[in-house]
């Protein structure tokens, strides 16, 4: 597998669980999951997703790869959404019944769904970040993917962002961290851009 099918892989995986999660969402409260229909649901947001991988595609100059890389992952053509996959993309914050096909309730479905976007949007930030510094890019250029993919599940970029700082920034920076030098000097300069992009305020002076 070459590095940039890696990179790809990375980033569409979260994304992918979005797609799941915001179908689920815009099906209604207590629609089943046998009843949840992705290739709707895609129909109606391609605005969205369009411009998620087209952001994807610029960043990483990837071309037509990202076309077949998300085919073959096959997250984004019709496909059937379950309790258990739901149960993955939200990380098992929710528990695992002792009965599987109480996955399927709909209280339970919810609280997945709203973990998930959650998890799978934080995750999705910073699958972006790491590919804009392995290929020598800014964070100017992770925001209008953020967006779309915020979009998907009804979330807020500044938010996302926030999360993204805890879960995943103030690990790499620790003290502890085998981060090398240059690695946390770039994940510090992106989080001062998405900082300004995101927050409202422009990036203090280093």
């Amino acid at each position: 597998m070459s590095d940039l099918d890696r990179i790809l892989r990375a980033v569409l995986a979260p994304l992918g669980g979005l797609v799941e999660i915001g179908a689920v969402q815009a099906a209604g409260d207590d629609v089943r999951l046998a009843d949840v229909s992705v290739g709707e649901f895609l129909a109606a947001r391609r605005h969205d997703l369009d411009s998620v991988l087209g952001g994807v595609r610029s960043l990483l100059q990837a071309g037509d790869h990202l076309a077949a890389v998300a085919d073959q992952l096959g997250y984004f053509r019709e496909h059937e959404v379950t309790g258990a996959s739901l149960l993955l993309w939200s990380g098992g914050i929710a528990g695992v019944p002792d009965d599987p096909e109480l996955l399927g309730e709909p209280g339970l479905v919810r609280r997945m769904c709203r973990i998930g976007a959650d998890l799978q949007l934080t995750a999705f930030l910073h699958e972006l970040v790491t590919a804009a510094i392995t290929v020598g890019e800014g964070g100017e250029r992770v925001v209008g993917a953020l967006r779309g993919a915020a979009r998907l599940v009804g979330g807020e970029p500044a938010h996302v962002h926030r999360m993204w700082r805890v879960a995943h920034l103030a690990r790499i920076l620790e003290p502890r961290s085998d981060a090398p030098g240059w690695g946390r000097a770039a994940y510090r300069a992106c989080d001062l851009v998405l900082e300004g992009l995101l927050q409202g305020d422009s990036p203090p002076r280093v």
